[in-house]
């Protein structure tokens, strides 16, 4: 049941546990999709599930009125017709430059050759970065493990988010700086947010009043 009448993208993978602990909170039945990872849309609870990368293009295209993705998504996809409304404060993790552990193969490429090469799932936000730091970069975008670039000496840098930075250490790699910290975040659809106001506004207080997720 959803006592909102809204449909909510939902982040499937990290986020997924303390968002539906969110919605649960919410008075919202997540049972169904707790117990079902194949099934995708729970039209009784008005949930659809879909990768974080997914949640601003199913809310700026209407098929969601509101959602739930991470900060880094909605950087890397900046210019989407999305209102950011609430920073929710769980899935913290933070967007970072890493090197090789030992001299600094990054600031070595700068003085030798005026450009490093920097591999990363998030070209937008690395080249911002390097752009506002005032450093010339290549950009190479992965898909996959990026932290393998810089092991085969493909890049100098990987700009990529970490939790913890334990996978970093296991591959050798350290944080030279941080970027910047991201949590998931709360997103309407602006023809939703006029249209169905009340609900959505209803739905802000709520998540205002309850504790952050790992707090409750």
């Amino acid at each position: 049941m959803n006592p909102y009448a809204l449909t909510i993208a939902v982040p499937r993978g990290a986020l997924l546990a303390d968002t539906l602990d969110l919605l649960g909170d919410l008075g919202l039945d997540t049972a169904e999709v707790r117990s079902n990872d194949r099934k995708l849309l729970f039209e009784d609870a008005g949930i659809v599930t879909m990768r974080p990368s997914d949640v601003p293009t199913y809310v700026e295209s209407g098929a969601a009125d509101i959602g739930i993705t991470g900060k880094d998504v909605l950087a890397e996809q900046a210019g989407r017709r999305v209102y950011e409304l609430l920073d929710l404060g769980y899935g913290r993790c933070v967007m970072v430059l890493a090197t090789q552990a030992g001299p600094d193969p990054s600031a070595e490429a700068l003085r030798r050759l005026g450009v490093m090469r920097v591999a990363t799932k998030y070209p937008r936000i690395a080249a911002h970065y390097m752009e506002d730091t005032g450093r010339q970069a290549e950009i190479v975008e992965v898909k996959g493990s990026v932290e393998l670039a810089p092991l085969t000496g493909m890049v100098d840098a990987i700009v990529d988010l970490t939790a913890t930075g334990t996978t970093l250490r296991e591959n050798n790699l350290v944080v030279r700086e941080e970027i910047v910290v991201c949590t998931a975040r709360l997103i309407a659809n602006p023809v939703a947010h006029k249209l169905k106001a009340a609900e959505i506004d209803a739905i802000v207080s709520q998540l205002r009043a309850v504790p952050a997720a790992g707090t409750r």
